[in-house]
């Protein structure tokens, strides 16, 4: 055998390499198309980004208002996707003062929760539902004191 050829004989260097190539440009091709094909690399819905007060006068269980959520500053949201989350779950168009279903949530907005839908040491949540109803996030909480008057 000639050692000196086998190092320097490099015939079937360029087409294994080639073929190689290829290969690789197929399969990541048909990775590609694939992820278009079934919906793989699909858009997510962007969450609202809002601020939010609230304003809690130590009632709970009565008759009187208990907790009044404002919202401070932030995207524009449509009411009918926001929902109040606690001991009795809403949405923010009922319990809202002057903001139908139809209507948008914007810095000033009011929500006003009455004593008796709360109870003590319980966390009310601000969820925000995509109008796909696929995505859902928690735009502000506050938990209600257990140290309440009734």
């Amino acid at each position: 055998m000639k050692i000196k050829q086998l190092f320097t004989d490099d015939n079937a260097v360029s087409p294994v390499i080639g073929v190689i190539l290829m290969v690789a440009i197929t399969v990541i091709l048909a990775a590609v198309i694939a992820a278009f094909v079934l919906g793989l690399g699909g858009s997510s819905t962007e969450t609202p980004q809002a601020s939010f007060d609230f304003d809690y006068d130590g009632s709970v269980g009565g008759t009187t208002t208990a907790l009044t959520i404002t919202a401070e500053s932030g995207d524009t949201i449509s009411a009918s996707q926001v929902t109040l989350e606690g001991t009795v779950d809403t949405d923010w168009a009922t319990e809202s003062a002057g903001t139908g279903a139809n209507d948008d949530i914007t810095a000033g907005s009011t929500a006003t929760l009455a004593a008796d839908q709360l109870t003590g040491g319980e966390t009310v949540n601000i969820v925000w539902t995509a109008s796909s109803g696929d995505d859902s996030s928690i735009l502000g909480s506050f938990d209600v004191p257990n140290d309440h008057t009734q």
